[in-house]
């Protein structure tokens, strides 16, 4: 693997151990069910604006399983 690149995945898992991303997590959990409740919705733009958000927190909340898998995928090609 690319130095570059393990260098990068090292710090992003540092990162992730870190209280502040458990704590940011937790948030962004928060507001994805906040925003995750159709009944408050009352027009078209309110849907778009829900799934916007919807998909910004499902990105941050599975950052970290995403990165695991890539890094894992990156560390078997070496592998091979």
């Amino acid at each position: 693997m690319d130095k570059d690149i393990q260098e990068y995945y090292e710090a992003r898992f540092d990162m992730m151990a870190s209280k502040g991303w458990k704590d940011l997590i937790e948030d962004s959990q928060k507001m994805l069910d906040a925003y995750n409740k159709i009944e408050r919705l009352t027009g078209v733009e309110d849907l778009h604006y829900a799934k916007g958000q919807l998909d910004i927190l499902n990105w941050v909340i599975n950052l970290k399983q995403t990165s695991e898998e890539a890094y894992r995928e990156l560390t078997d090609e070496t592998d091979i």
